[in-house]
């Protein structure tokens, strides 16, 4: 019976440590609690180069519609930023163009305190950026939904190629560019923007599920 208890005791203690070493909070900027998972050290990063850079305006495509429920599955960026723009006297703009994914991020800017710091849009993102007219200091390119089917996956690398060159002209020296879902089938949504930002005056600071860039001015 003790050696049951010993092997139980054993496995228990196996399989808590597993999903704490599996567990990637933003601790302390975020609740331990919060798990981002594959997101976790490219959004550090990033809130640290914005931290660096004083960063003052975000703009986001693709909405947090699941708000920090969503930390592991689709990173809950509106939230993370959004907070990191209340801390640092910075604003995020977040724009999509699905009614329902609108409607339930602003619920949960309004629950984390948000709605003077976040403005949500509803709109096509490309159409938003070309009518954009500030400087931005960080972009956070997470639109059009990749899938499995190869004609979304092309339309959705386009996307994000046609969301770029349509901000391209309001990002400077010290802008910061975040892509998500890249380590993904066929090249993920960064496929196209990448290649498209490496022949011009960009680099890669972090390729991982996300891939980050900045300037190649830019001191890392």
């Amino acid at each position: 019976m003790k050696v049951i208890l010993v092997v139980v005791t054993i496995g228990l203690f196996g399989f808590l440590l597993g999903k704490f070493i599996k567990h990637k909070s933003l601790y302390p900027f975020m609740p331990f609690r919060y798990d981002f998972r594959k997101r976790r050290d490219t959004f550090r990063k990033t809130l640290e180069f914005l931290d660096k850079t004083k960063a003052r305006l975000i703009i986001e495509t693709g909405t947090s519609r699941e708000g920090l429920h969503g930390a592991k599955s689709n990173g809950a960026a509106t939230i993370v930023f959004g907070k990191w723009a209340k801390q640092n006297n910075a604003f995020l703009h977040s724009v999509d163009i699905s009614e329902k994914s609108v409607a339930n991020s602003q619920k949960e800017v309004t629950n984390q305190d948000l709605g003077k710091i976040v403005q949500i849009h509803l709109s096509d993102s490309v159409e938003f950026l070309r009518n954009f007219t500030e400087p931005v200091d960080f972009l956070y390119l997470d639109s059009y939904d990749y899938s499995d089917d190869r004609e979304v996956q092309i339309k959705s690398q386009h996307h994000h190629l046609q969301e770029f060159m349509a901000i391209e002209d309001k990002l400077h020296d010290n802008s910061i560019v975040l892509i998500d879902d890249c380590d993904l089938p066929n090249g993920g949504k960064g496929k196209l923007v990448v290649a498209y930002m490496l022949q011009k005056d960009w680099k890669v600071v972090m390729n991982e599920y996300q891939i980050l860039l900045v300037r190649k001015s830019f001191s890392v």
